[in-house]
């Protein structure tokens, strides 16, 4: 697999700058994890964090689901990793966990994610709601969060790729 990330357009209208951003960092996370085995994926920072890349990929595919279904559209199908035993079960992998299943699991997500967003406008308001706030969002505010949300996590995820292989790269 080759990851190819296209740079956001230059001078686009609002939402198609926000949607290429937002797949310009989609994309720079799968390239991160790109040609890497399972077991280089779920190699973790150092003691005492448990972050690792493939627990990235699991945590943004929670994140995709948390913010464009249970909130966008108020339909809550529950968690893929976390419960509420551990609410960060996403980052804690093990042997059994595979790229195969993160990686698709994730980009079946982002395939809800799009259709979901496709049916709102930017100032439309989400109709459920998020733990963080009773308030609705409108779908600018969550695309400008999710693209806040995997900024960050490229950050992590450079120095993870760092330490396993040495990899650098924007």
């Amino acid at each position: 697999m080759t990851t190819e990330r296209r740079e956001p357009a230059q001078n686009a209208d609002e939402r198609t700058m926000l949607e290429g951003w937002l797949d310009y960092h989609r994309q720079t996370l799968a390239w991160k994890c790109e040609g890497l085995t399972d077991e280089q994926l779920r190699a973790t920072a150092a003691e005492p964090s448990e972050l690792s890349l493939l627990g990235l990929v699991r945590h943004m595919a929670e994140v995709e689901r948390n913010w464009f279904r249970k909130v966008l559209v108020g339909d809550d199908p529950g968690h893929i990793y976390d419960s509420e035993h551990d609410e960060d079960s996403d980052f804690h992998t093990t042997e059994a966990d595979t790229w195969a299943e993160a990686y698709a699991t994730w980009q079946a997500e982002i395939a809800v994610a799009r259709r979901n967003a496709a049916d709102f406008g930017l100032d439309d308001l989400s109709k459920g709601r998020s733990r963080f706030s009773e308030a609705p969002f409108n779908l600018r505010w969550i695309y400008t969060h999710m693209i806040e949300e995997y900024a960050r996590h490229n950050g992590h995820a450079d120095l993870l790729r760092e330490r396993i292989d040495g990899a650098t790269g924007d």
